[in-house]
């Protein structure tokens, strides 16, 4: 039997991309990775006496809609970074951002919209959940280019009117992976006013919103709040994974109006994966706690500093505003990967493999994303590699 049509021309994902290009040449030093966005800095330190005084909790099915205690956390955390807060009809946890960034499609995405295919729009380069999830409900997924001419957000208000009236989704990841760009208030209040207007919905990948440089970013909650806006028209989505460092905890929650939490909440009592509860109350912890978040918080900055230092003479070179990527323009992104890797030993990803090309080109062909997870030292390292070889 063939596979579906819809994913025939669905490209392998980017780091098994990345495996085929690189693996069959040794590196041409001790290896610096700068590749995967897998967060290096230490746990919270209460992570192991949490899960030893929980871990009978592995025994019992876990709750669906997450645990109490774990949403009275998420919510007081929203209210302290948003001003906002959110009752536990408006939550879901998530065994995951991706898994509840696919399945608000599945969820929402209405099978047409006023008669035709629906749309979802994406930035272009873009977190490869997106499209996925789009071509799973069967809707046109819309790459809108998030460049250096768009502020690397995406020009949503630029699309013709006749498009924007099928679109169902907007999907915004800001702060941007992989390009560090932050959505300022004005910014949500265009959006939410152009929602509005076409009647669609945001979601919101606010994944990367703890890592910053030099302010908190604004989130569309916060946004939402002020414009009045419909809440069935917003979702935000959080992790643990960048904020807490806790990748492999699986942890995340999806917050928006009653009516679409209730539909997601539904979809995945048949299909989700629930957290077991004693990495529920983990999480529970870690939303409560700030101080883990602050010490890694500082960290990061160092490395901003570093990559300033390293890198601040090149032509083009763009100091990120918040996240722990940077964008950086080489030429041909895989060509670039490969020597970088022969050559030095310094592994990072092409940043087509982020991207998708929409007729005009695939705007990561000329870059690759060089993740700033290693420890500083190892950091300077490969920057140092970087600018001597690009």
């Amino acid at each position: 039997m063939a596979a579906p049509a819809r994913f025939s021309d669905l490209p392998d994902y980017a780091f098994p991309r990345l495996r085929k290009l690189l693996d069959a040449h040794p590196p041409g030093g001790d290896p610096v990775l700068m590749a995967i966005g897998e967060p290096t800095h230490p746990m919270p330190p209460f992570v192991a006496d949490v899960l030893r005084e929980s871990v009978e909790e592995f025994r019992p099915y876990p709750p669906n809609e997450g645990a109490p205690d774990l949403l009275e956390a998420i919510g007081a955390w929203l209210g302290r970074r948003y001003g906002v807060r959110l009752g536990p009809e408006r939550l879901l946890v998530l065994n995951g951002t991706r898994e509840g960034l696919y399945n608000a499609a599945m969820a929402l995405c209405p099978e047409t919209k006023g008669g035709r295919r629906p749309a979802v729009l994406i930035p272009n380069p873009f977190y490869q959940a997106y499209m996925v999830a789009a071509l799973s409900v069967g809707a046109e997924p819309v790459f809108v280019p998030a460049t250096a001419e768009t502020g690397h957000l995406p020009d949503y208000g630029a699309l013709p009117a006749d498009l924007l009236d099928r679109a169902a989704l907007a999907y915004v990841c800001s702060p941007a992976n992989p390009q560090g760009a932050v959505a300022d208030r004005a910014w949500w209040l265009r959006l939410l006013a152009l929602a509005e207007r076409h009647d669609f919905i945001v979601l919101a990948d606010e994944c990367y919103a703890e890592i910053w440089r030099d302010a908190p970013p604004d989130g569309v909650l916060a946004a939402a709040a002020e414009a009045g806006a419909d809440p069935e028209r917003v979702f935000a989505f959080h992790s643990l994974s960048k904020r807490s460092n806790l990748a492999g905890l699986r942890s995340g929650f999806v917050a928006g109006g009653e009516k679409g939490i209730a539909a997601m909440r539904r979809l995945r009592a048949y299909a989700g994966a629930p957290l077991p509860l004693p990495l529920q109350r983990v999480a529970a912890r870690a939303w409560a706690d700030e101080d883990h978040v602050d010490a890694s918080r500082a960290l990061y900055r160092q490395k901003y500093a570093i990559a300033d230092e390293e890198l601040g003479g090149l032509p083009g070179y763009e100091p990120p505003a918040a996240g722990f990527f940077l964008w950086l323009r080489t030429g041909d992104g895989e060509a670039a990967a490969l020597r970088l890797w022969r050559e030095a030993g310094v592994r990072v990803l092409p940043g087509a493999y982020l991207g998708r090309d929409d007729g005009r080109g695939n705007p990561g062909a000329d870059r690759v994303r060089v993740a700033l997870v290693a420890p500083c030292d190892e950091v300077r390292r490969g920057l140092r590699l970087i600018r001597e070889r690009l």
